[in-house]
């Protein structure tokens, strides 16, 4: 039996723009994503997203905040993820790098309104608002 694995997306915000890059791996390819990638068992969520986020940019990040949860099915791929994404703010004083060329083409920033095309699922649901948000007394709301 398949069971949904367990994604995390990290949306680092430099000011009103979000860090974006175009994916290269085997599910969502060239499509728009922020950072990410598997919890691995023993890891908080803000464990994985700080590791994920050094990973793939050279950036290190500090008190990321779960943000939203989505719910997301891979029609082609037949994969099944739930995805937590937390947010951070950009660390200014460092530079962005591809570090994984092999999984990302580029790391982009774009303004919340004018986001580029076609959009990773589990981020293309959050901007549908499709997505499970964290409200300010931290409790799971549906929008």
């Amino acid at each position: 039996m398949n069971y949904p694995r367990v994604g995390i997306g990290v949306l680092i915000f430099n000011n009103k723009n979000l860090l974006l890059g175009q994916r290269l791996g085997e599910h969502g390819h060239l499509t728009w994503g922020p950072p990410g990638g598997h919890l691995e068992s023993g890891e908080t969520f803000e464990m994985c997203a700080i590791r994920e986020t050094k990973e793939e940019t050279g950036l290190v990040i500090s008190s990321p905040k779960v943000f939203v949860i989505t719910n997301d099915v891979f029609e082609q791929e037949r994969k099944h993820y739930v995805s937590i994404f937390l947010k951070a703010e950009y660390p200014c004083n460092q530079t962005i790098h591809i570090m994984e060329q092999n999984k990302v083409v580029s790391w982009q920033w774009f303004s919340l309104h004018s986001l580029p095309e076609p959009l990773f699922l589990p981020l293309d649901h959050i901007i549908k608002n499709k997505g499970y948000f964290m409200n300010n007394s931290q409790q799971l709301i549906m929008i």
